[in-house]
């Protein structure tokens, strides 16, 4: 029997095992006083795909969202029960029961292996997919780490060639691959994009939300962590093998000044009312694979109807969401579905709160 479609669907909070170490915001976050160092530092939003961890195999669905009100049924279930009703029939159309997008929470206390994404040519020629995995970054909060603000690392330097960056490889030599990309200070609500092919490295020290495209395609160059945890090999070439997996880089040096103008992305006033705003952080006219707003409400405000699928994430505060007659409390920490069609939706902050929440939709259609 299929579920109803008129209201949000509450989706649990599945932390994911990586291998670098983080998520003590992310326990703050859900109201924990002093948050862990683990490695589990990814919280996964609106997930239907499962992460891709060596050792970790036997653990089919880890990553994927589940409903804890419906049984802890998988959201890819329920979707598939009737994708037009949940999706849109338009994304039905052309993505299938398949939401096309995935969201997580990143905390990081190290920096990340240096590593990549295929874009979606090479993932079709090399892994069957038609997803790559171009993903963006926005910036929640950041820290100093070892006396250093927080940074990322993205893109190549003019010169590179890919036998370069495969001796630098087979040396493992750290600095030298560090030396090849742009470091690049970051701070809260800067908003990056990284399309598949593109090296890069989120710093330690930076909170942030990302959004990408449905897959777990990660080619990492470093065999050891900055922590010293080994890296499986699978864990690097992800099957492709050790050659083949420097298809995965686009071999494309540009300055510093370039990779700004060029990854950096500006928000946007969508609308402004008395009540509260909504903000673009990364609109379509940037990427067609994916979206992201912030809203920001001070007091009560109207969402519109829409005709495809969103989810949201409680940032910050607390207060009551409605939607067809309906109510119900919220929290920072939560997160939700809106099914297509659900209909217009209200969010209202408690008295002497705001609620801050990110909302975020799948391909453009």
């Amino acid at each position: 029997m299929m579920e109803k479609t008129d209201f949000f669907l509450k989706l649990d909070s599945p932390r994911v095992w990586r291998t670098y170490t983080g998520g003590a915001l992310i326990d703050m976050l859900h109201g924990r006083k002093k948050g862990e160092i683990s490695h589990f530092p990814e919280e996964w939003i609106m997930s239907v795909v499962a992460a891709r961890n060596a050792g970790r195999e036997d653990i089919k669905e880890e990553g994927m969202s589940r409903l804890p009100e419906k049984s802890d049924m998988l959201l890819k279930e329920l979707i598939e029960s009737n994708p037009s009703s949940y999706l849109g029939e338009k994304h039905v159309e052309k993505y299938g029961s398949h939401t096309g997008v995935l969201v997580k929470l990143i905390d990081s206390s190290e920096r990340l292996t240096v590593q990549v994404h295929p874009d979606r040519e090479l993932a079709l020629k090399l892994f069957g997919s038609r997803f790559g995995k171009t993903e963006s970054w926005h910036i929640l909060d950041t820290r100093e780490s070892g006396g250093r603000p927080a940074c990322i690392y993205i893109g190549f330097k003019p010169g590179i060639t890919r036998e370069c960056w495969k001796t630098l490889f087979d040396k493992q030599d750290i600095p030298g691959m560090l030396e090849w990309m742009h470091c690049i200070e970051v701070h809260k609500g800067d908003t990056v994009l990284i399309q598949g092919g593109v090296p890069h490295a989120i710093g330690a020290g930076c909170f942030l939300a990302e959004i990408q495209e449905p897959t777990d395609y990660t080619v990492r160059i470093e065999r050891i962590t900055p922590s010293g945890l080994k890296v499986a090999d699978t864990m690097c070439h992800q099957g492709l093998g050790f050659q083949k997996m420097f298809d995965c880089f686009h071999y494309e040096g540009v300055t510093q000044d370039e990779a700004v103008k060029r990854w950096f992305i500006r928000p946007a006033m969508l609308r402004e009312q008395e009540g509260g705003s909504v903000i673009s952080v990364l609109g379509y006219d940037a990427t067609a694979f994916f979206s992201m707003e912030k809203i920001e409400a001070r007091a009560g405000m109207d969402m519109e109807k829409e005709s495809v699928f969103s989810g949201i994430y409680i940032l910050e505060g607390q207060g009551t969401l409605s939607m067809n007659g309906k109510r119900r409390k919220t929290k920072c920490g939560e997160q939700y579905f809106i099914p297509a069609n659900a209909g217009e939706w209200h969010v209202e902050p408690d008295r002497d709160d705001r609620l801050i929440i990110l909302r975020f939709r799948g391909p453009q259609i």
